[in-house]
């Protein structure tokens, strides 16, 4: 978890010096999700864990690849949405190279 929390310090750090906007999936449905994301580019998302509800959850999602650092692809992942629905969005992962390169 500190090494997550690092690594999204590092990626907001990297890129450009403005504020992020930090949303809570579970108040808005699939579209209103997508729409901030397109909007911006990149926002926090947050929610509870269903498992351990005072653990709050969330992570930095972007609306394409153009959102991540050189080194990171954007990959497709799930966030919760009102209504207890699954919302398909992208997230940034640094992607293994092979040594050499």
């Amino acid at each position: 978890m500190k090494a997550a929390s690092f690594a999204l310090f590092l990626a907001l750090l990297a890129g450009e010096a403005h504020a992020i906007s930090r949303y809570t999936t579970t108040s808005m449905d699939c579209a209103e999700i997508k729409a901030a994301l397109q909007s911006e580019g990149a926002a926090i998302l947050q929610w509870r864990s269903t498992r351990n509800p005072g653990l709050p959850l969330y992570g930095r999602y972007v609306a394409n690849r153009r959102y991540c650092q050189p080194e990171q692809v954007a990959e497709t992942a799930f966030v919760p949405s009102r209504g207890g629905t699954s919302c398909l969005v992208r997230k940034c992962v640094t992607i293994d190279l092979p040594e050499g390169r």
